[in-house]
């Protein structure tokens, strides 16, 4: 610890307020002046601030819940549901009873206390107690140790959080534009490649190039967590992958009848039947590559002809023109989304010669594969900007943090349509 720093519990640096809610089958409680923020308000906010809530209650209401008012630039955390979001108010606020106000004394900068609770979010975290869910009481929060140094020593390191976080936002908001950019170059070309081909070429339903199987319906008491075959289920299924490792259950044995229907065979296209009507947020597609998965109901399975490519079929399943032939088909609740088995079999498929299907299923494979390179680039260079943020954090509560000049690049990342920039952030 350098010299001048003090270790203090935050309980006697700052004063820690709770929230509470007014009843809300009382209307003079609610929809007032007073601002009202819940956990779920802080974990949508888009900057470190806050000026406005959704919900606002009446002084009577405030009274009525026993929730105190806090005064503006208080650190505002959420201590349950979960534990870790943060923000410093800018206008006078109450919370839920999810939510503690952090009120720093005279020898704590707001702004140097709300960047400490945002490094020891875990430890937050792990403070917390509760078999629903945790929460972490004003006991544990008001001991939570904290390094004090002098105040104009507090605001100095608060200069340059501010400034290394600026340019760190700025590059992670680059890179997170050319990874959408990078996305958006294959699914823009997969698109147009099937508008001509769906739009100029011969057309057949997937019933006369392929057999449709629907899914089996297991009796969940016979899965086990491991045995000869795996079932798929609906959560094992994300376009193009098989999540073997998603809540994994499987079958050790099974009569020839039910293995005849349900056994998978390398090669076949599955689709999932089920999720949020109007969503989309179903007709997955992957390729079966593997043997001994058993298919579960909601999921059906696609066995293409021998001049039916399932790559091809692949890759027209993820565009809009399929997808719009698959759910034009949708019934359900508002809640629950279903496609059966006759809207897959009507749905149409260009019908071209077998070579030329292979030909356009080469050059996808190779844009795809370009581009999950440029995605896999973009990803890490996200993740390293954020442990760029932990470590700066690290480097400031422990005494190390010197001048931003030069640390982060707001330009760092690159374009698609650019070579790639091998600069990466320096560190500070």
């Amino acid at each position: 610890m350098k010299q001048g720093w003090e270790i203090k519990k935050l309980g006697e640096v700052s004063e820690i307020l709770n929230g509470g809610t007014p009843k809300t089958n009382i209307t003079e409680y609610w929809d007032s002046d007073i601002h009202w923020i819940t956990p779920a308000d802080l974990g949508k906010l888009r900057k470190p601030t806050v000026d406005d809530t959704p919900r606002k209650i009446t002084r009577l209401g405030l009274e009525k819940s026993s929730a105190k008012l806090f005064p503006i630039n208080s650190v505002v955390l959420s201590t349950r549901a979960p534990i870790g979001h943060l923000a410093i108010n800018e206008v006078p606020m109450s919370t839920n009873q999810g939510c503690r106000g952090i009120i720093p004394s005279k020898k704590l900068d707001t702004w140097y206390l709300f960047y400490f609770l945002k490094k020891n979010v875990e430890l937050l975290d792990s403070l917390g107690t509760g078999a629903t869910f945790k929460e972490l009481s004003t006991k544990s929060l008001s001991g939570v140790e904290i390094p004090i140094p002098p105040l104009p020593e507090q605001q100095r390191i608060v200069s340059i959080l501010d400034k290394c976080f600026v340019a760190i936002d700025k590059a992670k908001a680059n890179a997170e534009q050319n990874l959408k950019n990078a996305k958006e170059l294959f699914e823009s070309y997969l698109q147009g490649v099937f508008e001509k081909l769906f739009d100029e070429r011969e057309r057949k339903n997937i019933s006369e190039v392929a057999k449709v199987i629907g899914g089996y319906s297991f009796k969940s008491g016979d899965f086990k967590k491991e045995g000869k075959y795996q079932v798929i289920r609906m959560g094992n299924v994300r376009p193009g992958i098989i999540r073997e490792n998603e809540s994994p259950v499987f079958i050790d044995e099974l009569d020839e009848k039910a293995l005849s229907k349900a056994l998978l065979i390398p090669k076949d296209v599955i689709i999932t039947q089920t999720g949020t009507k109007n969503k989309r947020d179903y007709g997955f597609t992957v390729i079966i590559e593997k043997e001994n998965y058993l298919l579960n109901q909601r999921i059906a399975a696609i066995r293409f002809s021998k001049e039916f490519l399932p790559e091809f079929f692949l890759y027209f399943s993820w565009t809009n023109i399929f997808k719009d032939q698959y759910f034009a088909n949708e019934t359900g609740t508002v809640g629950q989304g279903n496609v059966g088995i006759r809207a897959i079999t009507d749905s149409q498929v260009p019908s071209i010669p077998l070579k030329e299907q292979q030909t356009i299923v080469r050059q996808l494979d190779a844009l795809r594969a370009e581009t999950q390179k440029l995605e896999a680039v973009y990803q890490k260079k996200i993740a390293d900007l954020e442990e760029l943020k932990k470590s700066i954090l690290q480097k400031a509560f422990a005494g190390e943090l010197r001048s931003p000049e030069g640390a982060v690049s707001a330009n760092d990342g690159y374009s698609p349509s650019k070579k790639e920039n091998k600069k990466s952030p320096e560190r500070v």
